[in-house]
């Protein structure tokens, strides 16, 4: 390790490698901070040579290695590995190019999710995915763990929105996937890149799909008695073919949380509140909304309150948005599951997280994209308290299973990481797995891209060498 490092320190600059304990610190867990790990070093690369250069070094020493944008997994997706090192890419944060013609973006891999629809608004664009750390949270790391975001019922997820990918292979090759059209043939690589959670390398250039600003925005808040009731007036949304572009649920928990962050003006005594947003061409928009007010009406609602202006608009959103963090005010710890279940049984996946919640004692706030079944459960515990941990983590595993029970997924867009990889034996059969890890395998025969991430314990199959990859046999990627 000792020549690894100090052939690493030959290829940067000596302050963009990193080795003593207080510079390393703040790269030892992601946003899920129940993990924690110490790495051997964190490199910081400025550009796809130095990517390339690093990732080479790795593969010829068989040293694992992590690659971190703003590190805000909430599924340990980024928790670096002790015997590797950390990549870390947010200084590859340029805007390369801007395509108005034919919408599309080209950026690096550390470019804020926020900033793209920043630059491009002057041309009556955006880019649609917004995952609620949109304002930290790097494109990199969006196509890694194929985020989501309020807007995804509409919109769908990064997967829907990315059209090329120029990225760096465990041993150093580089290979573009895909081309600037939503029109491909052959295999989809790039759909089988996003969401990789890191096993196939980095991603050092990604071209992205622009949309066309919406002409009007209708948001409405509704009220309820009971998260149950609001669940089903989901389904009743869903049922009438109307398709918003977001239905979010908050719980009494989170709205306190939210509402003491930043003044949302969330419902007081509601015990849990429903936001549904239209957006597109007004006469339509404002036909399909006077629709959906007369079903939340019938759906039990008890206040309905319209937003009145952009900026109010905004302000509910920045509360929905700011959730995560606000909860940091009701407990010194937290853990946030994103299991999905079908949306027709949302009501009573929340009425048995609340049963789940009384017999562990452990308060739960819930806030999630109803539209499209994926929950979030805040999971709230200290820390410091000795067993507490154990007892929320208990209470994380019931929930995913519960989530299965009904039908679900153990992830919507968090990930598996490290924390959900010991339940994907429950969700996939070994075929499966097993076909999982032949993908794997044959792109990074000595699994140091991210390694320990995804895959239930236990020794991969071994699985060959191979002397083409499979995706360039296919004629879908080209080496360069």
């Amino acid at each position: 390790m000792a020549q690894f490092i100090s052939e690493l320190e030959s290829l940067l600059p000596k302050n963009r490698v990193y080795t003593d304990g207080p510079s390393i610190l703040p790269y030892e867990s992601d946003g899920l901070t129940a993990f924690r790990a110490r790495p051997r070093a964190v490199v910081i690369p400025e550009s796809e040579e130095e990517v390339v250069s690093i990732v080479k070094l790795c593969h010829e020493h068989n040293v694992p290695f992590v690659a971190r944008g703003s590190g805000t997994s909430l599924s340990g997706g980024s928790l670096p590995i002790e015997e590797g090192i950390v990549i870390g890419l947010n200084r590859l944060n340029r805007i390369l190019e801007v395509n108005t013609k034919d919408r599309v973006a080209v950026v690096q891999t550390g470019v804020i999710n926020l900033q793209v629809s920043a630059a491009v608004a002057q041309y009556g664009l955006y880019f649609a995915p917004d995952p609620s750390s949109q304002s930290v949270c790097t494109i990199g790391g969006n196509v890694a763990f194929n985020s989501g975001g309020a807007h995804c019922l509409k919109y769908g997820m990064t997967s829907n929105h990315i059209l090329g990918l120029k990225v760096v292979l465990p041993d150093g090759e580089v290979m573009f996937l895909g081309n600037d059209s939503l029109e491909s043939v052959g295999p989809d690589a790039v759909g089988l890149y996003v969401g990789n959670e890191g096993l196939f390398g980095i991603a050092t250039e990604i071209h992205l799909r622009l949309l066309p600003l919406p002409e009007t925005y209708r948001t409405v808040m509704a009220s309820y008695s009971s998260l149950q009731t609001a669940g089903d007036a989901v389904s009743r949304v869903v049922s009438s073919g109307i398709l918003p572009a977001a239905m979010e649920i908050m719980d009494r928990l989170t709205m306190d949380a939210a509402e003491a962050a930043v003044n949302a003006g969330y419902p007081k005594d509601a015990k849990a509140a429903l936001i549904v947003e239209l957006d597109g061409e007004a006469a339509a928009v404002d036909a399909e909304f006077d629709s959906i007010i007369k079903i939340i009406e019938q759906s039990g609602a008890d206040h309905i309150h319209i937003a009145q202006s952009a900026e109010e608009r905004m302000l509910i959103w920045k509360g929905r948005k700011s959730a995560f963090s606000a909860v940091g005010r009701l407990a010194p710890d937290f853990l946030v599951q994103d299991g999905v279940v079908p949306r027709g049984k949302l009501g009573q996946a929340l009425q048995d997280i609340e049963k789940l919640s009384e017999e562990y004692g452990i308060r739960v706030a819930n806030v999630f994209h109803a539209g499209d079944g994926n929950l979030h459960p805040l999971i709230l515990f200290d820390g410091s308290i000795p067993g507490q941990l154990k007892k929320a983590e208990e209470l994380a595993g019931k929930i995913l299973r519960l989530c299965l029970r009904l039908g679900g997924s153990i992830t919507g867009e968090h990930g598996v990481g490290v924390e959900k990889k010991e339940y994907m034996a429950e969700m996939f059969n070994e075929d499966d797995l097993n076909a999982f890890k032949r993908i794997r395998k044959s792109l990074d025969p000595n699994e140091i891209s991210n390694r320990g991430k995804m895959f239930p314990s236990g020794n991969a199959q071994s699985l060959g060498q191979h002397g083409m990859h499979p995706l360039e046999k296919a004629g879908v990627i080209s080496r360069e």
